[in-house]
C-alpha cells in the first residue's frame, strides 16, 4: 500500500503547530509498518539551509491556478526513512513563515493542485492521498471533479483529517472562477454560508474524514465545538472517525534529553527527577524547595486553553495550598499581564517565562511534578503526552484528545487528575487533587509517576489505526 501524505507543515523542515509535529511522525511510524509512505510539502524560503542543501531536483511542471499556469519545481529528500516531496514556486512560497499572508487561498490551492499534477513525474503512484486541515483540503475536491477519470489517476482513494477545525480556510466567493478554477456546477462543494470553504470541500469530497481523537470526533457534531460546519459533517458522519495522535518518544525521551539537568527512566527517577525540579527552581528564580509541588504550564496564553479559569482562581490555590506554578508561553495580553502580576507579588512561588523556548519546555516537563491543562476544547493536545513521557501528572479538563488520554487517578489506576465541567472552581478541585496526592504517601505518589513513565504514548497504536483505516478503504 502506497500513501501520500499531503501536509502544509512538517518536521524538521518547518512546523509551527501540532499539524507539523504529526506530518513529521506519523509517515515515519506507517514505513516502519512496511506502508510506503511519502510527504509532500511547500518549499518554504525559511526552512533551512541545511535542509535544502540535501534536496535534489526531480524536474519542473506547470500547473494550473484557475485560467493561467504556475511553475512548479519539484524537489526530492529522505529524513528518518521517508522521502520527502518538496513543491517549489517563489511567487508564493519565498516568504517569512507559512500562513497569515493576504493570499493564502490562492497560495494553498496553488499546492492542492500541484500535489495532483506531480504525481505522473514520481514514477509513484499513491493508493491513497492523505490531506491535512484546510491548506490541502482542495486536494480531495480537484482529485474528484478533474483528475478521478484521467489515465494514471484511476482508483486513488482520498482521506482528509481535520487537526482544528476552528481554522476552515474562508474567502469570499469572487476566489471561485479567478483563483480556485472551480467550475460553476460544482460550486456546491465549496459554498457555504454564502463563502468558499476549503474545509467543508475536503469533507464533502474525501473518502473518508478523520480527526485526531475519538472524543473530538463526536464533540465537531456538536454545534458548541463545530464552528458552523455540524451540519455537513452530521450529514456525512459515516465517513467520519477519530484516531488519537500520538508523540515521537525517541524525541521525547527523558532517558536521553540533552536539554534536562538529569537524565532518567521509569526504573531510575525519583532522584533524577528531584535534580531537574531544584535545577528549574534556581533558572526560574524561585524558592528551591524539593517538599512543595510544582505545576508547570506550557502553553499559547489564550482564554480557550484555560486561562480564563486560571485567572479566576490560581492565586486563590497560592493562599489555600503550599504549592508552585511555573509557566512558558506567549499570547493575550491579559494573561501575560496577570501572570507577571503574580509573579511580582510571589516570586518565590511563580516563574514566568513570556515566549517560547523549546529547551525551557523540555525543563518543565522533566522538572515539575504537575502539569496544568484545562482547555476549553482540544482537539488532541500533544502537551499532556510529553509531561506522562517525563512522568508529570498532567491536570486536564476531559475534552477532546485530554479525555482519550488522560484518565483520573481516582479509582487508584489513572494516570493524571480530571475534571469535567469548564469552570473554575472545578479545575481548582482538580489541582487541590493532585497536590493533595502530592502531599500524601510517597510510595504511592512514585507509583503514580511510575505509572505515568510506562504510559504508551508512541505513535505504534495510532499508526495501526490509521493502517486498519487504509485497508477498509481501499476495499470499498
Amino acid at each position: 500500500m502506497k500513501v501520500l501524505y499531503v501536509a502544509s507543515e512538517a518536521l524538521p523542515f518547518m512546523a509551527s503547530g501540532g499539524l507539523g509535529d504529526v506530518a513529521g511522525s506519523l509517515p515515519v511510524a506507517l514505513r516502519k509498518r512496511l506502508i510506503g509512505c511519502r510527504v509532500v510539502m511547500p518549499l518554504y524560503d525559511s526552512i533551512k539551509q541545511e535542509y535544502k542543501d540535501k534536496m535534489k531536483f526531480i524536474t519542473s511542471i506547470s500547473v494550473p491556478v484557475s485560467w493561467r499556469r504556475q511553475y512548479c519545481g519539484i524537489f526530492e529528500a529522505k529524513h528518518n526513512g521517508v522521502i520527502f516531496y518538496f513543491l517549489d514556486n517563489q511567487y508564493y512560497f519565498k516568504r517569512d513563515g507559512i500562513y497569515g499572508h493576504y493570499d493564502d487561498a490562492e497560495r494553498f490551492a496553488f499546492f492542492a493542485r500541484a500535489v495532483l499534477e506531480i504525481i505522473p513525474h514520481l514514477g509513484w503512484k499513491p493508493d491513497i492521498i492523505h490531506c491535512n486541515d484546510w491548506q490541502s483540503a482542495l486536494t480531495p475536491l480537484y482529485y474528484s471533479c478533474y483528475y478521478a477519470n484521467q489515465i494514471g489517476f484511476e482508483n486513488i482513494k482520498t482521506v482528509f483529517t481535520i487537526h482544528n477545525i476552528q481554522y476552515q480556510g474562508k474567502y469570499g466567493d469572487e476566489l471561485l472562477n479567478d483563483v480556485l478554477g472551480i467550475a460553476p456546477e460544482d460550486n456546491n462543494l465549496i459554498l457555504y454560508d454564502g463563502l468558499v470553504n476549503f474545509m467543508k470541500a475536503g469533507i464533502e469530497c474525501a473518502n473518508r474524514v478523520t480527526t485526531v481523537s475519538p472524543t473530538y470526533a463526536k464533540e465537531i457534531l456538536d454545534p458548541w465545538f463545530s464552528h458552523g460546519l455540524d451540519p455537513i459533517l452530521n450529514q456525512r458522519s459515516w465517513k467520519l472517525c477519530g484516531i488519537l495522535n500520538g508523540i515521537d518518544t525517541d524525541n521525547y525521551n527523558p532517558e536521553t534529553d540533552k536539554n534536562i539537568a538529569a537524565n532518567y527512566n521509569s526504573k531510575h527517577f525519583v532522584e533524577e527527577k528531584a535534580i531537574n525540579k531544584k535545577a528549574l527552581q534556581e533558572q526560574m528564580g524561585m524558592a528551591v524547595r524539593p517538599d512543595v509541588p510544582l505545576i508547570g504550564i506550557v502553553s499559547r496564553l489564550a482564554g480557550h486553553k484555560g486561562f480564563d479559569l486560571m485567572k479566576e482562581v490560581l492565586e486563590k490555590s497560592l493562599w489555600e495550598r503550599d504549592v508552585q506554578y511555573v509557566v512558558l508561553g506567549s499570547g493575550e495580553w491579559q494573561y501575560e499581564s496577570f501572570f507577571r502580576e503574580l509573579h511580582d507579588k510571589y516570586p518565590d512561588k511563580v516563574g514566568i517565562c513570556i515566549g517560547f523556548v523549546p529547551e525551557l519546555a523540555r525543563k518543565i516537563y522533566a522538572g515539575a511534578d504537575l502539569f496544568l491543562m484545562p482547555s476549553k476544547s482540544e482537539p488532541c493536545g500533544l502537551s499532556q503526552m510529553v509531561a506522562l513521557r517525563y512522568g508529570t501528572l498532567p491536570i486536564v479538563r476531559e475534552t477532546g484528545g485530554l479525555k482519550d488520554s488522560i484518565t483520573d487517578c481516582g479509582d487508584g489506576e489513572g494516570n493524571g487528575f480530571t475534571f469535567q465541567t469548564y469552570d473554575a472552581y472545578d479545575m481548582l478541585g482538580a489541582i487541590y487533587r493532585g497536590v493533595d496526592a502530592y502531599y500524601g504517601d510517597k510510595g504511592i505518589w512514585e507509583a503514580l509517576v511510575k505509572r505515568a513513565l510506562e504510559c504508551d504514548m508512541s505513535w505504534g497504536k495510532s499508526a495501526n489505526e490509521y493502517i486498519k483505516m487504509y485497508k477498509a478503504l481501499m476495499k470499498e
